[in-house]
This record gives structure tokens, C-alpha cells and sequence, in this order.
């Protein structure tokens, strides 16, 4: 069995709205459709592909029930995604007053910018070219 591609990563969120307002109003993915499960969240869309789930504690997985929102996020380091317009990212995080980091990595032409989303997750954007 081989794997094939990353599917989503979900968040246990304690400001589901917030946080859907950061992917969604910063970031620039899509509140799309959503099964209907029995506890409240939301998709988040990267074209077709609902790639971040969030949920509050009522939806976490057993294993996970007990988990601090917003603490130590364990060996999750940070979370990336592919750009296309890193001006316009930055100018948008700039007009929600967040606080972000750049780096460059010449050799291969790549321009990031790094976030924490409002759970402490550090989300990083590349932008090629």
C-alpha cells in the first residue's frame, strides 16, 4: 500500500468561527460543503480539495478528547502550503494586523512567509519563482 497524497489536517479549534475566519479572510481557502456529522465544524477548501477540518472538543477523537487547544502542539511543527502571489499575501496580512515571518532560500528561488494561525499552529506559504 502506498500513499498517495495528503488529505486534510483537522484542528481542534476553541474559536471555531475565528479560526475559520483566519483560513478563510487571511489565508484565502474556501468554507465549503460539510457532511452532516454530529457535532459542529467546518471544511476548508484549497480548489477542490478540503485540505483543513476544524472541530471543538465535542468532535475530537477519542484519543484526543482530553487535548489542550491552543497548547503544545507536540511534534506537529508547522503546516505548508504553495502560494502564488506573495505580495498580495503579506499586504492581506498586514491589513489583519498579524504578525509573520519571511525567508528566503535563494538556491531554489523560494520566497516564504510564515503565520500562526489562532490555535499557535505555524502555517508556512512558499512561493516559487
Amino acid at each position: 500500500m502506498a500513499l498517495e497524497a495528503l488529505e486534510h489536517y483537522t484542528i481542534q479549534c476553541v474559536d471555531l468561527e475565528g479560526t475559520r475566519d483566519f483560513y478563510r479572510d487571511v489565508l484565502g481557502l474556501t468554507d465549503g460543503f460539510r457532511p452532516k456529522l454530529a457535532f459542529p465544524g467546518y471544511w476548508l477548501y484549497c480548489g477542490d480539495v478540503p485540505v483543513v477540518h476544524l472541530l471543538g472538543a465535542d468532535g475530537a477523537l477519542p484519543e484526543n478528547s482530553h487535548a489542550e487547544p491552543g497548547g503544545d502542539t507536540g511534534a506537529l511543527d508547522h503546516i505548508a502550503f504553495r502560494g502564488s502571489d506573495a505580495q498580495a499575501t503579506i499586504a492581506r496580512l498586514k491589513q489583519h494586523g498579524l504578525a509573520f515571518r519571511e525567508n528566503q532560500i535563494r538556491d531554489i528561488a523560494l520566497h516564504q512567509v510564515f503565520v500562526r494561525d489562532p490555535n499557535g499552529i505555524m502555517v508556512e506559504m512558499n512561493f516559487r519563482g
